[in-house]
Order: C-alpha cells, then structure tokens, then sequence
C-alpha cells in the first residue's frame, strides 16, 4: 500500500539487525550441532525456534529482505563452512561403505634373487593389483585416488596419495624414501622404482588395506633377513614426521637400531607410527 512503511522503527528489529541476529545465532546453533541443518534462531520476546534451512536458504531470505553486504558475506561465510562440512561427512560415509566392501589385496609377484647379502625371497602385490582390486570399490562410492610426487635433488622422493571424493572433500597420506639404487638401475629406474613403492604403501595405508601372505617388503625364506635401504628411509621419515622418541621405537619392536629391524616386523612398525600420525592429527 503507498505511503505504507514495510518495517517502521520502533520496538522491532530493522532488517539488518534482524539478518545479522540470524547470522550470529545461526554460527552458534551450528557449532553445537556441527554445522548440521537445524539452527537456532532467537528474536527478541518470542521462543527459541528450531528452523530447518541451510545457509544458501537463509541468504535468499536475507536478499528478499533487503540485508546489507557485510550481512551478506558473513552469511556467504556461513554457508561455505557448511557445504565444506557437508562434503566431509559425504566423504567420510563414503569410505565406511567403500571399507566394508574392500577385498583382502592378494600378493601375485614374487622376487627371488641372490647377492652378495645373501638370498632375497618373497611376495609382493603391485599397484596396478591394487588398484584392479579396489578401484571399482571406490568408485561406486564417488572416491577417486591420485598422486603427488616431489623428487628433489639430493632429497628424500616424497609421495603422497590423495583419496578424493566427488562432493569435494579429500585426505592425504605421505610417505618419503631415498631413491631405490638396488640392482643395475639408472638413475630414472631407481626414482621411479621408489615412487611405484611409495604409490603402493601410502595407498595401503590410506585404505587401511591388508595383504595375504602378509610377509610385503619381507623374505619369506629368510626371516632373519633386515629391511632394505627404502623401507628404513620410510621408518625414519614417520617417526621423524611423529616426533616419536627413536630409543622407545625400537625398544618397543626390541630392536637395536631401525636399519637392523628384521624386515618381517617393518609391517608392524609401520602400523604402529600410522596409528600415531592418526592420533596425532585427531589431538590438533
């Protein structure tokens, strides 16, 4: 009606105050529920009321009402944190489903040659194994794997493996090893044999997967044998990467040092400082 005011001062709220009343308590309701759907919004003389809207929801609310740009990008902010909330949970529900349908990996390449140190002997799976195996998991659950590699001169080759899920969210695992001189290799054979080892390890540990035969990396024939020169690089790196305490380590595997670690328990230590990195990123 002309003349009419659409929202007079007075006892009420105007518009901006009211918008940037749904922001703040929106922001809170969300921490307490997670950021999930349901927020809280109180005004002034009523009780509090529990709306189903999402952010994006609350934004059209606010353009229809006139709001003002500052309330709108708090409300922007809002419903970034909220979409980005929304793709870890997607990501999260995704992996539990994937995991329970995951197969026990089965180890199809065997190495069997004799050195100077002695004889080397035992089974392994390799990546495209893997990935044969678990790659149909993964996608009918919208998870995606690819790798990141930096091979610096005279450093540690670095891989990480990116587990990412189609709604956006993604976790990394990283693993570093020296480069793999073993055998007549040159120099790109030896940088590519570590980072298709890296590949394989970082995405084991990624998946929580577990082998059969579960001897990888280890002489089947020769328990006694230690670990190679790569999987002590990659012992170090995580306990370097976990501030663990090197004495209580190899206390724990009762060993005298890393580099003599029997090669049959370098699966064990491996779990061992995963289950720290994990702890460690859950505790901040």
């Amino acid at each position: 009606m002309s003349g009419t005011l659409i929202d007079p001062p007075g006892s009420e709220q105007s518009i901006g105050e009211l918008a940037a009343a749904v922001v703040d308590n929106a922001h809170q309701a969300m921490e307490a529920k997670r950021m999930g759907t349901a927020v809280e919004i109180q005004r002034p003389g009523e009780h509090t009321a529990v709306v189903s809207k999402t952010p994006m929801e609350m934004i059209d609310d606010a353009l229809m009402k006139g709001a003002s740009p500052e309330t709108l990008s708090k409300l922007m902010d809002l419903q970034e944190r909220w979409e980005k909330n929304q793709a870890r949970k997607a990501f999260a529900a995704a992996m539990s489903a994937a995991k329970a349908e995951l197969p026990r990996i089965v180890k199809t390449r065997k190495v069997d040659f004799t050195s100077q140190k002695g004889r080397t002997n035992y089974q392994y799976e390799d990546l495209a194994g893997i990935m044969d195996q678990v790659g149909p998991v993964l996608s009918r659950y919208g998870l995606s794997i690819r790798y990141r590699t930096v091979a610096e001169p005279n450093q540690p080759i670095a891989v990480t493996c990116i587990i990412e899920h189609s709604d956006g969210h993604h976790e990394e695992n990283t693993l570093m090893a020296g480069r793999d001189e073993s055998g007549n290799k040159n120099s790109i054979q030896s940088i590519g044999s570590t980072v298709t080892y890296l590949q394989r390890y970082t995405l084991k540990a990624a998946l929580g997967l577990a082998a059969a035969a579960d001897d990888d990396g280890g002489k089947a024939d020769d328990t006694n044998g230690t670990i190679t020169d790569a999987e002590c690089e990659i012992i170090l790196s995580m306990i370097n990467e976990t501030e663990s305490d090197i004495a209580k380590f190899c206390a724990t595997l009762q060993i005298d040092s890393v580099k003599e670690m029997p090669a049959i328990k370098f699966r064990r230590a491996v779990g061992m400082l995963e289950a720290k990195k994990r702890k460690v990123a859950a505790n901040g």
